[in-house]
């Protein structure tokens, strides 16, 4: 006799027509592009003045 497997009663992935623009990317937003918690001023003088190329001396 010969047994056939027994179908998966998992329920397939259901497609989703939303429209993928109107969701936020990631780049969306300001984090990851180089701004700073709150610090004091003297600190970003600093950071400035550190990654100042040279010639904007």
């Amino acid at each position: 006799m010969s047994t056939a497997p027994e179908p998966s009663r998992e329920p397939k992935p259901a497609l989703v027509f939303d429209d993928p623009l109107d969701q936020p990317a990631s780049d969306d937003t300001d984090r990851g592009w180089g701004e700073r918690p709150n610090g004091d001023s003297a600190a970003e003088l600093r950071r400035f003045l550190d990654e100042k190329p040279p010639h904007h001396l």
